[in-house]
């Protein structure tokens, strides 16, 4: 049988793969939790103008891989390798994930004439959590993708998890790059060569690093509930 991983790189504590995640995930084991930021299917994959001016975001080529969202096929098969997920964008898969009282929810710091924040789907059954991470955050890490999260939003979401992570949607890695920091061992899968590319190199980087094995910022409960 012909593999559907077209290349893999092992960098670090990381194993990144290309392909396509619903075929490459039949050809791996199980891992203790999934952590990722699927395409949302609102076309919000490039942009003409740089929004750098408010939160750090520069302009980026349209790829239309934005144009549709996952479908059951990819979630159920996240859900049955993984014991746990969180899943950014999660309001945009409500209707494909069972319900749930932990959202993770990421406040943007600001209140400008964009989202105040984004919302994580998680399968844990406990208090829903806030944190607060300024948008200005992606102009210190250099946005190379468009919907990149702030390296400290993914180190603080990893801290809900524990054990080895997959990110079926890699993009430019910051998953990967936040597990290596933390000394986890991550593995992602990402579609586009070049977004894979920058992924390697963004690992690599984070493997040359000094301040690896830093702790995941503490999650501080800004707001608990039920939902």
């Amino acid at each position: 049988m012909v593999s559907a991983i077209k290349r893999e790189e092992r960098i670090g504590g990381q194993r990144l793969l290309l392909g396509d995640c619903l075929e490459v995930m039949k050809e791996l084991g199980r891992f203790d939790a999934v952590v990722t930021d699927p395409p949302y299917g609102i076309g919000y994959d490039g942009n003409n103008a740089s929004t750098g001016g408010h939160g750090g975001r520069k302009a980026h080529v349209k790829k239309d891989w934005d144009s549709c969202r996952p479908d059951n096929a990819v979630f159920d098969l996240m859900r049955s390798i993984s014991d746990n997920q969180i899943i950014w964008g999660g309001n945009y898969f409500a209707d494909l994930l069972p319900p749930t009282m932990r959202w993770l929810v990421w406040d943007k710091g600001q209140r400008i004439d964009q989202s105040d924040g984004e919302l994580a789907w998680t399968s844990y059954q406990k208090a829903l959590r806030i944190c607060t991470i300024n948008r200005v955050e992606l102009m210190k890490d250099g946005t190379q993708h468009p919907t990149q999260k702030p390296l400290k939003l993914m180190e603080w979401t990893l801290g809900f998890t524990e054990g080895t992570i997959l990110d079926p949607f890699m993009g430019s890695g910051t998953t990967l790059f936040a597990c290596q920091r933390m000394g986890r061992s991550g593995t992602g899968i990402e579609l586009d060569p070049e977004y894979f590319d920058i992924a390697c190199k963004r690992v690599d980087e984070a493997s040359r690093q000094p301040d690896m094995f830093v702790s995941a910022p503490e999650p501080k409960p800004i707001q608990e509930g039920l939902f």
